[in-house]
Order: structure tokens, then C-alpha cells, then sequence
């Protein structure tokens, strides 16, 4: 590559620092179907015959047979897995395998693998977070008639459904599935055929190239083309938000299986023990989720600050957009299951439930309530049910303890019919509207979910909880 214009061989050190084979050779196969396209595409142009784009085709389906079978030699002189391919190309094939390369540069061919690389990641990531919310659907669903406390500012406020809140992550996830569809849809587009910055010369039909990989679009100008790595941005975003939603599951699971809060248990298969203390068991599946998305976020960060400011149009830095992407791949691939299979298996103490929505006085709106709907102001009937809230810890009671007459002292407003009003179920049925946590609102949601997603049957049908 480096030809007749160079006197000296690079120095040791930057042809380590300069080489990326070590990462990149995973575009492999991504790789070789670009130069697949464009062997036919040289072909239709007259470049090459068709006898050689036939040779060529066989070479380079037998270095892809031998890459994945473990047989291929990566050399770091030839610094990347395009130089690679094309060399041993033309060790196969001479004169051949050096017409591949014509009127196509690596920068307009790293930009095509890297968005075929893309969009198949995003294809399998939506597939994992579609499971995930089968999961979180067919726990919910099993779970339907457990009620725990929701929390703000971590004390305890109202009551709801525990299947209404696992339905609340569904919502997160699939805000998730749709930026990585515009992930995938902002590198659905072909790069191919731009040349280094210019554009091809040779008269190529970017239109064939287009086709043959599966692309929905042509870029239009070939600067931005291989230049643009928004779409690897926009990837890594949608995982760093996906990675923030998990860590918040994973907070709750963590929470909710401590002794403290004994709401939940998680499955022998998704915690682990300590090397000291026999009785521990760690929540550290949800651990390394909750930890995970700071890598994320870096890299997130990391690739945005090697775009900042870079002219155009390719410059050496974007070969720092490969690890950290391909790191966040990774780190889904690992992750996703592990979420999964914490969220089908858990079992929910139901009275540890029960023991949690006592004491913390999740009456009081419906106290409140009481009194708004029979003409008092809002703001007063706030004060007044934040006053009852006072007698009853003073007295020791909870709020359907606390003595009627206690109540009139506060407002003559109230009646007898108060009490029959402070419960749990009142509570949760009063909430009957879209997106509340009503037990007929939560069961139509958990329907219209299993219309979107079939997900009767699997693990997330196992036993309930005690």
C-alpha cells in the first residue's frame, strides 16, 4: 500500500499504534460481501471480466470459509482486515486479485462494513429487547394481584400493582427498540462507490451496489459518506439509554431482594456467593447491569469526542469508532439474557408485600380525596389529610385505625362512609384511567401487549411467587 512513494518502512511503534486488525478483523464477513458487490459492479462497468469477478467471487468465499474456520493468517503489516483480505485475494488469484481494489478506496469500503455491521447488530438487539418485554408481560401477568407500594423520592407513596410497575420498564424498553430502529434506519444507507472523497471514476452503478447489499439508499455526497459516523453514534446513544433503563431494573431488583425489603427472590441461577460469608447471596447479575452503563455511556462519549471538530472528510481518527462499538455490542450480547432470565424467575413474597404497604400511611390522597370530592378545596383537603396523618402516628394507628371521631375533629366533612373507603383496593380501583394502575387498566395493558408481542408459554411462566 504503501508503493513507490515511501523511502523507509514505518517505524515499529506506529505501525503497532497505526494497525487496527486486531479489532476490526470481526467486519470480516461484512468485508467480503462488500467486495462481492463490488467485484460485480468492476464487471457490469467492463473493468474486469466476468471471468475474473468468477475468480474473484471463489476467493474471497474461500478466505471468508477459512477466517471463520480459524485457518486465516492476520498480518499487523498489513494493518486492517481490507488490506488483509485483498492481499491474500492476491496471493490466490496475481493480477486478479489487484483489480479489486480498483476506483475504490478503504474509506468508503470501512464506511459501507461498519453500516452493514450496524444495522445487523440493531436487528439483533431489537430481537433480545423484544424478549425482554415477553418477559416482563408474562411476569406481570403471573403476578397480577400482588400490590406493593410505589415510591417517590424513595418513601413510600401510593399503592399499585406490582405488575403495573414491571410494565413501566416495558414502556422504557420500548421507547429503546424504536431509537434503535432509527439507528438501523440511519445506517441503511450506501456508501459504496464514493471513493475516497470525490466519488468513483470509473462509472459504477452505485445503484447495482445499493441493491446487492441490501442498502435502502444511496448516499448523496461522498464527503459526507465517508465522513458520516452519525449512525454509530446514534447506535451507542440508543444502547447507553437502553443501558440506563436496565440499571434502574436493576436498582429495583436489587432493592427489592434485600432483606430490607424481602419483596422479591431471585433465582439460584442469577446470584452468587461470597468467599467469605456462606450466607450471602448477591444480586450480581443486576449489579453488573446497574455497572455496565458506564462503559456504555464512555464510549458514547469517547465517539463523540473523536468526531468533534474533525474536517473533512476521512480522517485516521475514525478508526476509533470500531472498539468502543464494538464493545457496546458486546456488552448487550452478554447483558440482555442475564436481565431476561432475572425477570422470568423471580419469585415475589406476597407477604412481604402485604407487610410493606402497611405504615407508611398510603391512605392519606384517598383521605384527601375524600374530601375534594365532597366540595373542599384541594390544598385544604391536602392540609387536613396531612393532619390526620399526624394523629395517627401520634395515637400509634394507621389511617383505617384512626377513630371516626378523630376525623370530625378535623372536618366535619367527613362521615361514616369514610372508612369503608380506605383501602387498598379502593385505592387501586379509584386509579381507572389509560395508564393508571386500575386492575382492569393493568390487565388491558398486559393484553394489548400480548397482541404486539406472542409470548404465551417460556420461562416467564413459571411459579408464583409465595
Amino acid at each position: 500500500m504503501r508503493g513507490g512513494r515511501f523511502g523507509a518502512d514505518l517505524h515499529q511503534a506506529m505501525r503497532d499504534l497505526n494497525a487496527s486488525i486486531d479489532f476490526d478483523r470481526r467486519l470480516y464477513r461484512e468485508d467480503i460481501r462488500g467486495s462481492l458487490a463490488w467485484a460485480e459492479a468492476l464487471q457490469a462497468a467492463g473493468t474486469i471480466t466476468a471471468e475474473e469477478n468468477g475468480r474473484i467471487a471463489s476467493g474471497l468465499r474461500a478466505i471468508e470459509e477459512d477466517i471463520a474456520a480459524g485457518r486465516f493468517s492476520f498480518s499487523r503489516d498489513k494493518e486492517d482486515i481490507h488490506m488483509n483480505v485483498e492481499a491474500a485475494l492476491t496471493a490466490r488469484l496475481g493480477p486478479a486479485g489487484e483489480k479489486l481494489h480498483t476506483g475504490r478506496s478503504r474509506n468508503d469500503q470501512v464506511a459501507t462494513d461498519l453500516r452493514l455491521f450496524v444495522k445487523t447488530a440493531a436487528a439483533g438487539v431489537d430481537d433480545e429487547l423484544s424478549a425482554l418485554i415477553g418477559v416482563l408481560v408474562r411476569t406481570a401477568d403471573r403476578e397480577i394481584d400482588v400490590v406493593i407500594p410505589a415510591y417517590t423520592h424513595l418513601q413510600r407513596a401510593l399503592p399499585v400493582l406490582f405488575a403495573h410497575h414491571l410494565l413501566a420498564y416495558v414502556e422504557m424498553i420500548l421507547r429503546d427498540r424504536r431509537r434503535f430502529a432509527a439507528a438501523r434506519d440511519g445506517a441503511d444507507v450506501c456508501p459504496l462507490g464514493s471513493g475516497a472523497c470525490a466519488g468513483n471514476q470509473f462509472g459504477i452503478d452505485r445503484e447495482l451496489l445499493r441493491s446487492r447489499l441490501g442498502f435502502r439508499e444511496l448516499t448523496r455526497n461522498s464527503m459526507d459518506a465517508v465522513s458520516d459516523r452519525d449512525f454509530a453514534a446514534d447506535f451507542i446513544y440508543a444502547a447507553a439509554m437502553l443501558l440506563v433503563h436496565l440499571s434502574r431494573l436493576a436498582e429495583d431488583l436489587i432493592l427489592w431482594s434485600s432483606a430490607e425489603f424481602g419483596l422479591v427472590r431471585l433465582d439460584d441461577s442469577v446470584t452468587t456467593g461470597s468467599s467469605m460469608l456462606p450466607q450471602k447471596r448477591n444480586a450480581d447479575g443486576a449489579e453488573l447491569a446497574r455497572g455496565k452503563v458506564g462503559r456504555v455511556v464512555g464510549h458514547l462519549v469517547g465517539l463523540l469526542t473523536v468526531l468533534k471538530g474533525l474536517p473533512l472528510t476521512y480522517n485516521k481518527d475514525l478508526q476509533e469508532d470500531k472498539e468502543g462499538l464494538f464493545d457496546v455490542v458486546d456488552t448487550l450480547r452478554a447483558l440482555l439474557p442475564v436481565i431476561r432470565h432475572s425477570v422470568a424467575t423471580l419469585r415475589v413474597d406476597r407477604s412481604s408485600a402485604a407487610r410493606l404497604l402497611e405504615g407508611g400511611y398510603l391512605e392519606a390522597l384517598s383521605v384527601a380525596d375524600y374530601l375534594t370530592r365532597r366540595g373542599l378545596p384541594f390544598r385544604e383537603a391536602h392540609r387536613v389529610a396531612g393532619a390526620a396523618v399526624r394523629r395517627a402516628e401520634a395515637l400509634g394507628v394507621s389511617l383505617p385505625q384512626l377513630p371516626l371521631a378523630e376525623y370530625r375533629a378535623l372536618s366535619p366533612i367527613f362521615g361514616p362512609d369514610l372508612l369503608d373507603l380506605l383501602s387498598m383496593e379502593g385505592a387501586l380501583q379509584d386509579k381507572d384511567v389509560v395508564g393508571g394502575t386500575a386492575p382492569l387498566r393493568v390487565r388491558a395493558e398486559i393484553e394489548r401487549l400480548r397482541k404486539e408481542f406472542p409470548i404465551d408459554g417460556g420461562p416467564g411462566d413459571g411459579p408464583r411467587g409465595d
